[in-house]
């Protein structure tokens, strides 16, 4: 059984035009993929490295992880925003990314133990079972290797702040790309590394000021938060 929801593939299929329009719904990637980035960087320095992309999406933060000199692998099992990455990447030169439509699963089964970095940002919300993507994470990358998560805490200020303001009242997000239920707390992920031999290294938050329009990392993982997690 492939670890995805229909739906959530379809709802990002059908955006992935807009992909990389810095104006249009994925303003938000484009505006705390910096972050983010540097986030990793000062973790675990990316040149030279070979770095897998869980959930890549249309590509914005592999291409930026190439730009810090990285190989770059990504993956998604939605096909037209890997469509999109693959164009992107050829337009604008981007030589050392490559994609593939395949789950973290199938890649862990093909490819154990054989990057020394992975992300996995923004995605674990989005699939039925994130537990399993988290050790599939956790068998692909080298022991002494890093894995870095983001996601959404799971609790009434991230509802009011994640679901109700950034979709409905400061129109940030399409309606629906977020649902409660499937909000991960901080001690839910952290468990499911533990298990998977990971161990929880650093955490941040992330904070948005409407009235700025600024992102910035704190430690308030109320909301958005990061982890990075280092294999034994």
């Amino acid at each position: 059984m492939i670890n995805a929801d229909p739906q959530e593939l379809a709802k990002f299929s059908e955006l992935a035009h807009r992909w990389w329009d810095p104006d249009s719904e994925f303003r938000p990637l484009h505006q705390i993929n910096p972050l983010r980035l540097d986030w990793i960087d000062s973790i675990a320095p990316l040149a030279g490295k070979d770095v897998l992309d869980v959930g890549c999406g249309g590509g914005i933060l592999a291409e930026a992880m190439v730009q810090r000199g990285a190989r770059v692998l990504g993956i998604d099992m939605a096909a037209k925003p890997l469509k999109v990455a693959m164009l992107h990447a050829m337009e604008s030169g981007c030589a050392n990314v490559d994609y593939r439509e395949t789950s973290a699963e199938a890649l862990a089964a093909e490819s154990p133990a054989r990057y020394d970095v992975v992300t996995c940002m923004e995605m674990l919300e989005h699939v039925p079972d994130p537990a399993s993507v988290v050790a599939a994470c956790a068998k692909l990358v080298k022991p002494g290797g890093w894995v870095f998560f983001s996601t959404i805490n799971r609790n009434p200020k991230s509802f009011l702040f994640a679901i109700v303001g950034a979709e409905y009242v400061l129109n940030l997000l399409p309606r629906g790309t977020h649902e409660y239920a499937k909000l991960i707390r901080p001690s839910e992920l952290a468990r499911w590394c533990r298990d998977a031999g990971l161990q929880v290294q650093h955490t941040r938050g992330m904070e948005y000021n409407p009235l700025t329009k600024r992102y910035w990392l704190s430690g308030d993982t109320s909301v958005n938060y990061l982890f990075a997690c280092q294999r034994a």
